[in-house]
């Protein structure tokens, strides 16, 4: 009889606990799913505010030159707050991290409705310092997803991307052209401030799998948030300097043309307000596709050493068609490799640099990865409004394209180098 009851209390503590982690998983996936709600109305919020900068720039007497000083003045103040916010992120829990992303950017649409000296757009900016909505969404994502399924949760963020980037430029496109620029930031205001409801209703204090190993860990014990050295000591994980390097390098000129996309639309393209946000609503419907059909699918079924190759050789391709591009039609027809190389990119190497790290620094990590944008950003518009001054549209193409080759040489003579010494041992 005891040894049935013995075999009863075990089958009925299995059965309690299967029960509690599918109720785990399943509140753990509640989760994840407002976490792209979450980030869908962020990028929304985004997508609108690019229907406003650049042409309440214009009325403000912004050239080329001063708007590209702009968007470097974000770029830098980004890269700075980037590895903070990630580190914020580990120390004080997802919530705080949100919470702080949500509120900093309903600052920044309250400073832009107030915007009306060339001064005031650039006070507007420094909000920015703490706006990482989408990389701290990354951060509960990766805290909350398996390992093997990372890139696929976070490949899903992509496709929230589109659907923001399809809302937010449809939106401001119409509501700048009936009601104005100072209106349309209003609703981005009103709608940062919702999704902070949002996080403080639904986001729990902390997201972390395990806790952070600090009483074992003599370099986790500092616990201030600007520590250069407990950022900079992710660097010496293995892979992940290389990996790094790499993201900045290939990065760096795809970025250049984004940073430099609303001045090409407005001279190159002759595009109105409406006109760029119906652009960016189809740029947003690829993305969807990509992101919903094909890009999920490759990361399950193929190695992230090939898909990172891959995504390289597109990339190539594209900034050689960039190059020879003359009209919005051929524009668009170039638009689905480039926003597929671009995605498949961003994710592999995100997905490979928190890997290559403990679970208690990716939000640290994160921020590092984030801080590659900001840097696009910094350097960016100073690089591009150069290209496009003194050489067009053209030379912004051909660099993204010499520069993806040398990549992909590298790591193509890298992995059969990899592969030799195999075969020898």
């Amino acid at each position: 009889m005891k040894r049935g009851g013995g075999k009863a209390e075990e089958m009925s503590t299995t059965s309690v606990s299967s029960a509690a982690s599918a109720a785990d998983q399943r509140r753990k996936g509640t989760i994840i799913y407002i976490v792209y709600i979450i980030a869908a109305l962020d990028i929304t919020w985004m997508f609108l505010q690019f229907s406003v900068t650049p042409y309440l720039a214009k009325k403000l007497g912004f050239d080329t030159l001063w708007f590209g000083y702009l968007q470097t003045t974000v770029g830098l103040i980004q890269l700075i707050g980037g590895p903070m916010f990630g580190r914020f992120a580990d120390l004080f829990g997802a919530r705080a991290a949100l919470s702080l992303a949500c509120a900093a950017t309903t600052v920044f649409f309250v400073l832009l409705v107030l915007a009306n000296h060339p001064v005031l757009l650039f006070i507007h900016k420094l909000p920015t310092v703490f706006m990482h909505v989408l990389p701290a969404c990354q951060m509960v994502v990766t805290d909350l997803s398996e390992p093997g399924k990372r890139a696929d949760a976070l490949s899903k963020l992509g496709l929230c991307f589109g659907v923001g980037m399809i809302a937010g430029s449809t939106l401001g496109g119409q509501l700048n052209t009936r009601y104005g620029e100072s209106f349309t930031a209003g609703v981005g205001a009103a709608g940062s401030a919702f999704s902070l409801l949002l996080v403080l209703i639904f986001i729990p204090k902390s997201t972390k799998t395990e806790a952070p190993k600090s009483d074992t860990k003599p370099e986790n014990q500092n616990k201030k948030v600007f520590s250069v050295r407990e950022i900079t000591r992710l660097m010496k994980y293995p892979k992940v300097m290389r990996i790094f390097l790499i993201k900045v390098a290939a990065g760096l000129p795809s970025g250049i043309f984004q940073v430099m996309f609303s001045i090409i639309a407005m001279e190159f393209f002759k595009l109105g307000p409406q006109e760029n946000g119906y652009l960016m609503a189809y740029f947003g419907i690829v993305q969807m596709v990509l992101q919903g059909a094909v890009i999920g699918r490759l990361t399950s079924r193929f190695s992230e050493k090939s898909l990172l190759l891959l995504s390289i050789g597109v990339s190539a391709c594209v900034g050689v068609a960039q190059a020879y591009m003359q009209n919005v039609l051929q524009f668009c027809i170039i638009v689905t490799p480039m926003i597929f190389s671009m995605s498949m990119f961003n994710i592999i190497t995100d997905t490979m640099l928190t890997k290559s790290v403990p679970s208690s620094d990716t939000g640290t990590m994160l921020g590092l990865c984030s801080s590659v944008q900001s840097l696009v950003r910094t350097i960016g518009p100073t690089i591009g409004g150069f290209l496009y001054m003194n050489y067009g549209v053209s030379s912004i193409g051909l660099s993204q394209f010499f520069v993806n080759i040398v990549v992909f040489a590298y790591l193509l003579y890298r992995s059969r180098m990899t592969e030799g010494t195999k075969d020898n041992e």
